[in-house]
């Protein structure tokens, strides 16, 4: 077992109003390793999440310290290799923008620090997850494809300390490890638990976005994170139509109406255009 720690920058510019998240086996508040072959060269292990190298979190600590098998982690999500160009550091976030974004990708990693008694840690405390979390979920919108890649890192002959074998095995009597967190709907029930109306509304017209999200956009070449964002963007405006704005607020973290790009147009193969990158 190692720790798992999560960390947050503001993507792509300073002043950013979504972060951007990745994960480690090192604490960088206490050995902020330069580049990745450092990181190597110390056995330890980064993991991009769909982002470039970033030597410490802004602010710098950590928003999940917790127990993990890098062994597990390894296997959902290969580590110390961008996610751009490598199948393997994509976990099932195989079309950034289109099956989930950083927040999503982080959080397959973070799987590896559930048990059958505790839940696996999130980034939920990330700036802009809770608008990621109502397009693409928890772990992504490849769900076939994530419960698949479950049963198989789950099923790999070396054990895994406190982890069932395959998804929804009881160990020794416990109950069986929660197979999927959907920290949406818990935040929506919070918000939204004494009006059931709007609540059953908001979380049908999720279930309605997310289908759409996860059909592919026709044509021959990809979709430019100026219309992913433009999509997402319309997306949240239809479920502010839904709420009171105080809910709205309370819910998604920003005010109805506000722009809000959750797509890197770097990761989508784009350059940036304005704003200061952040290092």
């Amino acid at each position: 077992m190692v720790t798992l720690y999560a960390w947050t920058t503001p993507a792509f510019w300073s002043d950013a109003p979504v972060d951007h998240t990745w994960v480690t086996t090192y604490d960088s508040r206490v050995t902020p390793y330069q580049n990745i072959g450092d990181v190597e060269t110390a056995q330890q292990i980064n993991w991009y999440c769909w982002g470039e190298f970033h030597i410490v979190g802004e602010p710098v600590d950590p928003i999940v310290d917790q127990p993990g098998s890098a062994t597990l982690a390894q296997c959902l999500v290969e580590g110390n290799v961008e996610s751009k160009g490598n199948p393997a550091a994509q976990g099932t976030i195989f079309t950034y923008g289109i099956d989930g974004v950083c927040h999503q990708l982080a959080n397959q990693v973070l799987y590896a620090t559930g048990s059958a008694s505790q839940p696996p840690a999130t980034v939920k405390a990330a700036r802009g997850y809770e608008i990621s979390s109502f397009l693409y979920g928890t772990y992504g919108l490849q769900h076939a494809a994530w419960l698949a890649k479950l049963q198989g890192c789950l099923a790999q002959p070396a054990p895994v300390s406190g982890l069932p074998m395959k998804l929804g095995e009881t160990i020794l009597g416990e109950p069986p490890m929660p197979e999927l967190r959907d920290d949406f709907a818990d935040r929506a029930r919070a918000v939204l638990g004494d009006d059931a109306q709007r609540l059953s509304a908001l979380l049908s017209l999720r279930s309605s976005a997310q289908a759409y999200l996860a059909t592919r956009i026709p044509g021959f070449t990809a979709p430019t994170a100026e219309l992913l964002n433009a999509r997402n963007q319309h997306l949240l405006d239809q479920a502010a139509l839904l709420l009171e704005p105080a809910q709205f607020q309370q819910l998604f973290g920003v005010a109805p109406g506000e722009r809000v790009d959750l797509i890197d147009p770097t990761m989508a193969g784009e350059p940036r255009s304005g704003g200061v990158p952040t290092s």
